[in-house]
């Protein structure tokens, strides 16, 4: 062994052994990520631009079936996030390993799919402490960055690849690393996803092959050039699995189908509802009743839902104002309120009195993400006012059931046995992984 911090990663990729509390985890995490990405392939839930991606990568090899099952899974933005990547691991994650798994010969055994499912998430996870905060501030989607490189790992363990094939995979995947915040609220997004997803299948793919490519110092020069000068290279190897990040802090599974980052906002209006409620006044009242409402929270706190007047639903999941109007009038975020329709005008309305009011006196977001906070206030034209505050640490264990959700998507779709489908989905057998990659390579096809 060298000094090189490629190549530690790369043994420790190649050796991981995950318990089974790390794998019960993982099974959490493909349920999820089952839910969120059956109705979009097979169009139970309409997406502007699938066809358009479709078109121009045809399923024809494992590369683009990663790019299609990773843009589908996060079509939605409704798949798990984790809090140290900032980001979405399972969408680049998964995408990859069921692509491999399509186009594979032979069989992979459920133990050996979560191990590697478990290991992306933990390379996804030290990724993003080792960054940094700063690689996300100035305008990175980490998921997109961070993500692939996360899978080429995850993918890398499932193929038995060497320490030496290893390195030469991350640094394919790293050196293909992109994706700008700016393009949320658009098709671009999930995209990201999908670029990743192929960037980490060709990857892996190449080294297997013997393709050469530089093995020492290339996770170095990712961080370092994508870190904004704040990065902890330590944090990428030291305590590696002792507990597995995918059980601390853990896979997030949304409640809401918007960013993770309006979830405590959401939660707050949600409070403000049931307290004019208990007053006595009718939803049909609140837009004619309520003057003005305010959210405070850390400065930064809005990096990611930045969009303050969307057009459509898309870019309504990035819209604070937009989500505590939703919260206030419905008492609910339905997911048919955040797809490509125009938003809802009377929403739209009571969204434009919301005034966002960052809060100098605590400290930054950037600081401390999980020390995020949304105190929203409301005023009516009778001068009373009503306020309600939820921390991020308490609004992130009101978490949605992945079985639940996924009980939804396919009652939806009426397309498969709700109840061996999600017996199916916990991977107990090698038949039920074959049957999940079977059921999702000719969704593809669709």
């Amino acid at each position: 062994m060298t000094d090189s911090l490629t190549q530690r990663v790369a043994f420790l990729i190649a050796h991981a052994q995950p318990d089974e509390a790390a794998c019960l985890r993982a099974r959490q995490g493909l349920v999820d990520y089952l839910a969120c990405t059956f109705p979009v392939l097979t169009r139970a839930l309409p997406d502007p631009d699938l066809d358009t991606v479709r078109q121009q990568f045809p399923p024809t090899h494992a590369a683009y079936r990663a790019l299609l099952l990773g843009y589908a899974s996060h079509a939605l933005d409704y798949d798990d996030f984790h809090a140290d990547l900032r980001g979405h691991p399972s969408a680049v994650i998964l995408s990859t390993l069921f692509a491999l798994l399509g186009a594979a010969s032979n069989v992979v055994t459920p133990s050996a799919f979560l191990a590697a499912y478990v290991t992306g998430v933990e390379m996804a996870a030290r990724l993003g402490l080792a960054a940094g905060h700063q690689h996300y501030v100035i305008g990175f989607h980490t998921t997109a960055t961070l993500g692939g490189v996360a899978a080429t790992a995850a993918a890398a363990r499932l193929l038995g690849l060497s320490v030496a094939q290893t390195q030469v995979a991350l640094g394919l995947a790293a050196t293909q690393a992109a994706g700008l915040r700016r393009q949320m609220g658009s098709s671009t997004k999930p995209l990201h996803v999908g670029w990743a997803a192929r960037a980490a299948t060709d990857a892996v793919q190449l080294a297997a092959a013997g393709f050469d490519g530089q093995k020492e110092g290339v996770i170095e020069s990712l961080l370092l050039s994508h870190g904004g000068s704040v990065e902890w290279l330590a944090q990428l190897t030291s305590g590696w699995g002792a507990p597995w990040r995918i059980v601390s802090p853990g896979l997030e599974f949304k409640r809401y189908p918007t960013c993770s980052g309006t979830h405590s906002a959401a939660d707050a209006a949600l409070r403000l509802r049931k307290q004019l409620l208990a007053e006595g006044m009718a939803p049909t009242n609140f837009e004619s009743a309520i003057a003005s409402i305010s959210v405070r929270f850390p400065v930064g706190g809005d990096t990611a839902p930045a969009i303050t007047g969307p057009v459509h639903g898309i870019e309504a999941r990035f819209s604070l104002e937009y989500v505590i109007a939703d919260a206030l009038l419905t008492g609910a975020l339905p997911l048919s309120h955040y797809t490509a329709a125009p938003v809802i005008p009377a929403i739209a309305l009571l969204a434009k009195r919301v005034v966002r009011q960052p809060d100098a006196s605590v400290p930054p977001d950037a600081d401390n993400p999980d020390l995020r906070f949304h105190h929203v206030q409301l005023r009516l034209h009778s001068g009373r006012a009503f306020d309600a505050c939820v921390a991020r640490a308490e609004s992130r264990t009101w978490q949605a059931d992945p079985l639940q959700k996924l009980y939804e998507a396919l009652n939806r779709q009426k397309v498969l046995d709700v109840s061996a489908a999600v017996a199916d989905a916990e991977l107990t057998s090698i038949e039920a992984l074959q049957r999940w990659t079977k059921r999702l390579m000719a969704a593809l096809e669709c």
